[in-house]
């Protein structure tokens, strides 16, 4: 069930960005990205480990590294960010063990990773933009 509430839900803020014009900026889908991050860091507080908030807030900045990163050169690497992010969603649990994520949390967030990445993709691909403006541009 978290897997079908995962794709449901990002193909959900997908059309609803779409038909709003969000989707048109390109800080919206970094932005999301950043969220995206954040919730683990969130779990980790709420599981009241020091030492798993601090990897939390590790794997963080990476993710919102490769989201700046994204913003300024390539949507590309935003793309490669979410569905890499869905990727972890998926191994997390033998790297890091955080007692604030809810059992089904990595399973709803892979989905919604993988599901982001693609609509993102397919945007992309839909503008022709294969390499991606520059924000200056």
């Amino acid at each position: 069930m978290a897997y079908a509430i995962g794709v449901v839900l990002a193909l959900a803020v997908a059309l609803f960005a779409m038909q709003t014009g969000l989707d048109r900026d390109r800080a919206f889908y970094p932005t999301v990205m950043i969220v995206i991050a954040s919730y683990y860091v969130l779990f980790a507080a709420m599981g009241g480990s020091g030492h798993v908030l601090l990897l939390e807030s590790i794997v963080m900045a990476g993710f919102v590294t490769a989201a700046i990163v994204g913003f300024k050169k390539s949507e590309w690497v935003i793309v490669a960010a979410l569905a890499g992010h869905g990727v972890f969603d998926a191994i997390r649990g033998n790297a890091i063990e955080n007692p604030g994520v809810p059992v089904w949390w990595p399973a709803f967030c892979l989905a919604f990773d993988v599901i982001a990445a693609a609509c993102l993709a397919w945007i992309i691909v839909r503008r022709g933009d294969i390499s991606g403006p520059t924000p200056s541009e």
